[in-house]
């Protein structure tokens, strides 16, 4: 079947070609333009952007926000948020694979939906018991001895580890499945599609922040729980709408391989296995029935609960290998290596500018910078896959990528950097932070009273995008010189552009190359070395935790970008070698 007659038959492709009468008529093409757009407004693809933003816009504001209530539940402290990342990381790298074997094993619809609402009723439900702490925690604090709060903590951060599994699940069923069965196929509207839902992202990781943490500011806690509370339901019943609609109106949804293709990789599997064990077990057939209910009757609920314990283990590494025998395996474990780095907007690199003398202000203008920068990465992403193909696309960008962060790489060693190997001795380890003082050199430590309020009456933490900044912070002093954090900052934001054209590379390939029957199991395995790397990251940040120490991650985070592209390098250089069926 031809991409064009697949695409027919979906309803995503088919409102891109206008009819051949109207092209002979000038005056009936401009009288149809309301209805074209009427059809567009109407059609799956657009449906699915705006579900996906509302999804996207969800998870930046609970994402955000949750840290910070963590932060400001246990007393200014971290360790709350730290344990909810490390849960976090840890459940989506151990149930990855499970997660893409439920979303292959299923009806798309059911995936969906079943995703969504678990994600959002799970996000509504820990907004009603943060809304309850945050309101009597005083009271909570005097039940059990202080162990009913220990017990809200608990809840909290279960119930946000659900919703991100959930979010997950979503994810791949969406951005990984249906936007390839929406397309027909087609590599050019898939493209597309890719594209616009990154840009959807980048827009929505600067706006939902900036959003909700005026609210809290503004107001308080509790109304900025009530307030993600009131989106999320609203959210879900929007969401599963749209997503019903596009279910019903591309036919091809509904539709898996049939009989045995139908079946994920795995099922296949323990199928295998099971008739392998049948075989075996024929001789002993000849038992008598007695034997074998007596037999029955001493299998306890122990060994049933170890039995799918051991269901689920062969699972993961079942899924494991069937990743690994990808034939993009190479391109998308350097994807992965991307995710160990320091040389992001996140929480750590804006710590590290602010201790450096750059403002908050300074950092959110930075970070919007970034976010044009990644949709630059977009339409990169596109004009090149048209002229150069999609392999070639993503050396292009891996080398756009790693040449960028050049600039990162002499900032380590440029005027003004904190750089001092001296500091790694383990005598030094206790200076956490670089607050302590004595060798301290460019870092400017928080100071000031954590109690005193930034308003009247209101919380004493001050939002940024990704950053939470304290009030008092250090004025009149800086480093030496700004050239090392100019030189970090422009190789940041300008490798923007390569890495997001190279994770669109990245993704397509995937989408492309994985058969229908193992992308939800490939995908979560996928995600679950992306979370892995992230892992990585973190470690490195605990080891090397002072400011003087970030030229040392910085030059870490460029040997396993350089490593990622190097395996990429590998695929596109195999793939190269074969002979060329598609274009």
């Amino acid at each position: 079947m031809s991409l064009r007659i697949e695409g027919a038959q979906c309803g995503g492709v088919a409102v891109e070609f206008d009819n051949d009468n109207d092209r002979d008529s000038p005056v009936i093409k401009v009288r149809n333009i309301p209805r074209s757009a009427l059809i567009y407004l109407k059609g799956p693809k657009f449906l699915i952007y705006v579900s996906g933003a509302l999804s996207m816009w969800g998870d930046r504001m609970w994402h955000f926000a949750i840290s910070v209530f963590l932060i400001e539940l246990y007393g200014h402290n971290l360790l709350l948020t730290g344990i909810f990342g490390l849960v976090v990381a840890g459940s989506v790298l151990l149930l990855g694979a499970l997660i893409g074997d439920w979303v292959d094993r299923n009806p798309r619809n059911k995936v969906a939906h079943g995703s969504l609402f678990i994600q959002n009723i799970s996000v509504t439900v820990c907004s009603i018991v943060l809304m309850l702490v945050f309101s009597y925690k005083k009271r909570i604090e005097e039940i059990w001895d202080g162990w009913l709060t220990v017990v809200c903590y608990m809840v909290v951060i279960v119930l946000a580890n659900v919703a991100n599994l959930a979010s997950t699940a979503l994810t791949i069923a969406i951005q990984r499945d249906w936007i390839v069965v929406i397309t027909g196929y087609n590599r050019g509207h898939l493209a597309g599609m890719n594209a616009t839902m990154r840009r959807i992202d980048q827009v929505t990781n600067i706006l939902a922040p900036l959003a909700v943490g005026q609210v809290m500011t503004l107001s308080s806690n509790v109304v900025g729980c009530g307030f993600i509370l009131g989106w999320n339901l609203v959210s879900l019943i929007v969401e599963f709408i749209f997503l019903s609609r596009v279910y019903r109106i591309v036919p091809s949804l509904s539709i898996k391989p049939p009989a045995m293709e139908h079946q994920s990789y795995l099922e296949k599997k323990r199928e295998r296995k099971r008739s392998q064990g049948r075989t075996s077990a024929c001789p002993a057939a000849a038992i008598s029935e007695e034997n074998t209910s007596m037999h029955l009757q001493k299998i306890s609920g122990t060994a049933v609960c170890l039995h799918r314990l051991h269901g689920l283990l062969s699972t993961c590494r079942e899924g494991w290998r069937a990743y690994y025998r990808q034939p993009v395996f190479l391109a998308g474990l350097g994807l992965a290596f991307l995710y160990t780095t320091v040389l992001g907007f996140d929480c750590i690199t804006t710590g590290y500018a602010y201790t450096q003398g750059i403002s908050g202000s300074l950092l959110s203008i930075l970070m919007a910078l970034s976010a044009v920068a990644g949709l630059l990465g977009t339409v990169l992403f596109t004009k090149l896959r048209k002229t150069c193909g999609l392999v070639n696309t993503g050396v292009i960008s891996s080398g756009l990528h790693l040449v960028c962060l050049l600039l990162c790489l002499c900032s380590v060693f440029a005027p003004g950097s904190p750089l001092d190997t001296s500091m790694l001795n383990i005598g030094n380890a206790s200076d956490v932070g670089g607050m302590t003082g004595g060798q301290q050199r460019h870092g400017y430590p928080l100071r000031g009273s954590n109690n005193q309020p930034l308003l009247p009456d209101r919380s004493s933490i001050h939002w940024t995008n990704n950053t939470v900044l304290f009030e008092n912070a250090p004025a009149g002093t800086g480093p030496e010189s700004y050239v090392s954090i100019i030189l970090l900052f422009l190789g940041v934001i300008t490798a923007r552009v390569g890495l997001w054209s190279f994770d669109l590379t990245v993704t397509q390939l995937l989408q492309e190359t994985i058969c229908e029957s193992e992308r939800g199991v490939v995908n979560g395995v996928q995600s679950s070395m992306n979370y892995l790397m992230d892992l990585l990251h973190f470690i490195m940040v605990i080891s090397a935790p002072q400011p003087q120490h970030f030229g040392i991650l910085v030059i870490i985070s460029i040997l396993f970008i350089f490593t990622g592209h190097t395996m990429y390098f590998l695929y596109a250089r195999k793939v190269k070698r074969k002979p060329r069926t598609n274009t």
